[in-house]
């Protein structure tokens, strides 16, 4: 088995998959790319058994074989040459031995047909949106998804596709972001829990693309496909929450104000609140806007005013101000607006400009008890 390819080709191609492998698995063989050759095409595959990505790479050759090479050697190798063809050659003694302009490497390799097989989707349903698309609503709710193994269902993105529109949430019970697209439909009603690992693979590759991605999906596995990359994962089993519920319906205090003002002020404010709660008060009374925050054990505190347009009775209400600023750095619009109902239900935090036609953003934020 014998192929030539560029270096700097086969290394960003190899620094893609590499986001799949585990730094310690629990089978060696998942520490190799596994290398399928097919006359002028190779196929690189890596996996961590959840999840199994594969690219096509064009080589010249007109041989054929598998074989599994070490990951982390090959990528350690590649990153120290400049553009030049290299040549692969794999010899009788179990090694594959690497032909650059200056030398020649040999790494051992392992049997090809060691390498889990990846799932076949069985009579999936499918949809086809752009990549820049699902970048955009993977980016906009990753960040809300929750960290807890005891509830696996919250630390996923929920994918919910229907003729109508295209809906992704994420929650971790003190967050929550909708995000969707009634530009983009799906030809019938579906609903998966997608896990954080492949959601960030596929982010890191697909932002600003213009490539379509074909999803299809069955009960149990979801397989994204673009250009000459597949993407295959288990899903989360179990049954999201009804996000519906928790989103209050009538909120008559709106508050409207600018992003970065907003923003830079909690962050300053911040600073000053208490190390284990992160609490900051919200003071809405006409126009203005009052953020403080007091950490009583140091006594440190402050205040600042912002002014605001504000519609509603005058209030007092608090928030984690790690949360808030999670939410208005993710948003980037110039205007947002929080709506509230009563200092113990949720605010409801929108953009109120920077968006598509046919993009929506909904962020709820859990109130923290104000100890008056």
């Amino acid at each position: 088995m014998k192929f030539i390819v560029s270096s700097t080709y086969l290394l960003k191609q190899l620094q893609i998959l590499g986001g799949v492998i585990n730094n310690s698995n629990t089978l060696p063989i998942l520490d190799n790319f596994l290398f399928d050759l097919q006359k002028d095409k190779l196929t690189v595959s890596a996996s961590d058994l959840e999840t199994t990505m594969s690219s096509v790479i064009k080589v010249d050759s007109d041989n054929e074989g598998t074989i599994a090479v070490p990951a982390r050697l090959l990528l350690e190798t590649l990153k120290t040459f400049p553009e030049q063809p290299l040549t692969f050659v794999v010899e009788d003694n179990n090694t594959v031995e690497i032909s650059s302009n200056h030398g020649k490497y040999a790494l051992a390799y392992a049997d090809g047909a060691e390498f889990p097989k990846a799932v076949e989707l069985t009579s999936p349903s499918s949809t086809t949106l752009l990549g820049d698309i699902l970048a955009t609503a993977i980016n906009k709710t990753i960040f809300a998804a929750g960290n807890d193994d005891l509830r696996p269902v919250m630390s996923g993105v929920f994918f919910q596709f229907s003729p109508e529109n295209l809906t992704f949430v994420a929650t971790d019970a003190h967050k929550l972001v909708k995000y969707q697209r009634t530009d983009v439909t799906a030809t019938q009603v579906a609903e998966f829990i997608m896990p954080k690992k492949p959601l960030t693979l596929l982010k890191g590759i697909l932002a600003g693309s213009e490539s379509d991605v074909l999803i299809e999906y069955n009960d149990s596995n979801a397989k994204f496909s673009f250009e000459e990359t597949e993407l295959i994962c288990r899903l989360i089993d179990g049954k999201y929450p009804n996000y519906e519920a928790v989103i209050p319906k009538e909120n008559p205090n709106k508050l409207t104000i600018a992003r970065n003002q907003f923003l830079n002020s909690v962050k300053r404010v911040s600073i000053f609140s208490n190390k284990t709660t992160h609490q900051i008060r919200l003071k809405i009374a006409g126009a203005e806007l009052n953020i403080s925050a007091e950490d009583i054990d140091y006594s440190n505190k402050a205040e600042e005013r912002l002014t605001c347009s504000y519609l509603g009775d005058d209030m007092q209400i608090g928030f984690n101000s790690r949360f808030l600023t999670e939410m208005l750095n993710n948003l980037n619009s110039d205007e947002v607006s929080l709506e509230m109902s009563l200092p113990n239900r949720a605010g409801i935090l929108t953009p109120t400009d920077g968006l598509d036609e046919g993009e929506y953003v909904t962020m709820l934020v859990m109130p923290v008890m104000l100890n008056s």
